[in-house]
Order: structure tokens, then C-alpha cells, then sequence
């Protein structure tokens, strides 16, 4: 944002001007910057919690982030995926967030933040970039159903194209979750950036699972957000 202003004499004047207007200059940035953050449109509506992804959003996430902290209990998980276009063209630069549930079923943190959105996301939460290949990858643990219920197993993501589209996607589900029947893959397999259920592998001590996404796909209004 640019604004004209009249030229003061005196290089006194100058100097007391400028040092007026520092503080107030730095608080405009500031809020301009946030501006430009919550720019991102909203499609796929409708969207819950569609405002949270972007609370506490890191400047530059990395490609392989920490979903869950190494000393959080439950059975190691490494998600990864490959994010692309409609034409199968790797997408570098999209921003997935996730959150999700302990392996007690719970989303743990709630009262931690401030914010209300955040706290219901809980503090198993993260972003990460795709990499020139349109590659991502979360590493956390395997989430557990909510307690007392049937629902399967699941973790939620988001998918942030800065400045043209943020939406949600399926979740992602477990095939060898014995919540996960039939009739509740029907149910949750809507094909919001592609099928969401994974079939995962316990391989040298962790279960890999892998959820590619395609953009757009499957999402009501997006805009088609080039690259």
C-alpha cells in the first residue's frame, strides 16, 4: 500500500516526522501482513473450522513436519503423499495442514490456546509444504476413535493454495481399522481431493500410509488456482 504525502521543509522536521510515524508504520505493516494472510478464499462450502488452519500458520512449513512430538505415547505413523494438479502435474508449494486425536480419542490441548478454533483442533496440529516433487509428509502417531463411539479412526486435512483456495479434504481413514466397515466407507469417501482411505503398513517399527491428494478434485467452487 503506497500514499502520497506533502513534502515537510527543514531536515529537522524531517527527522521528528519520521520518527513519529516509525511506531505507527511498523503497526500498519504488521496488520497489512495479516491481511494478507486470511486472503486465502474459502471454497467446498460448507466448511467447518475452515479459519483455524490458518491460526498459528508458520511462515515457511517445512516439507516433513511434526504432527505429533516424538514423545507423544501411541504407535509411530508416517504419512506422506503426493500432491497434484488435475493433469497428474506435481504441484510444488501447497501448504497441508492436519490435526488430530491422541491415541486415547481425544483431541488433547483443548484449553491451551487462546484462540476457541484452535483450541477444538487441539495440539496435534501442523503444516507442511509440498516439495518440488509435490511431496508432503507428517509424521505423528496412529489416532485413536473417539471414546465410547464407533467412529473410525481418522485424521483432518486441509489444503492451502496462498491466496486462491483453502479447503478441507477427506480425512484420512485406516482400511484395517475395524470401525472403518463398509457402510462407513461409503459414508465418509466423498472424494474430496481424492479417497482419503489409506491401507497403512507396519514396516521396521511404524506404520507408513500414504494419502496423495489431488487438487480440487471433488470440491464444490474451486477456482482452479494455478501455479
Amino acid at each position: 500500500m503506497h500514499r502520497s504525502m506533502p513534502p515537510i521543509p527543514g531536515r529537522a522536521a524531517d527527522a521528528t516526522r519520521a520518527s513519529a510515524l516509525f511506531p505507527a508504520l511498523l503497526l500498519l505493516l504488521a496488520a497489512c501482513s495479516r491481511a494478507d494472510a486470511g486472503t486465502t478464499p474459502v471454497v467446498g462450502l460448507p466448511c467447518e473450522d475452515c479459519e483455524v488452519p490458518l491460526i498459528g500458520m508458520p511462515a515457511d512449513p517445512p516439507a516433513v513436519a511434526r504432527l505429533a512430538p516424538g514423545e507423544e505415547p501411541g504407535e509411530r505413523l508416517r504419512l506422506t503423499g503426493r500432491v497434484t494438479d488435475a493433469q497428474g502435474r506435481p504441484r510444488p508449494g501447497v501448504i497441508v495442514y492436519g490435526h488430530q486425536t491422541n491415541q486415547r480419542g481425544v483431541y488433547p490441548g483443548e484449553k491451551s490456546d487462546r484462540d476457541p478454533g484452535a483450541r477444538r483442533h487441539g495440539r496435534l496440529r501442523a503444516w507442511a509444504t509440498t516439495d518440488a516433487e509435490g511431496n508432503y509428509t507428517f509424521l505423528s502417531i496412529r489416532p485413536g476413535s473417539y471414546p465410547g463411539t464407533r467412529m473410525p479412526q481418522h485424521i483432518h486435512l486441509y489444503v492451502i493454495e496462498t491466496g486462491c483456495a483453502l479447503y478441507y479434504i477427506d480425512d484420512v481413514l485406516f482400511r484395517d481399522d475395524p470401525h472403518l466397515t463398509p457402510a462407513a466407507a461409503r459414508k465418509a469417501d466423498h472424494g474430496r481431493g481424492g479417497s482419503g482411505i489409506v491401507t497403512p503398513a507396519w514396516i521396521a517399527g511404524a506404520w507408513l500410509a500414504r494419502r496423495d491428494i489431488v487438487l480440487g478434485r471433488n470440491i464444490p467452487g474451486y477456482p482452479g488456482c494455478a501455479q
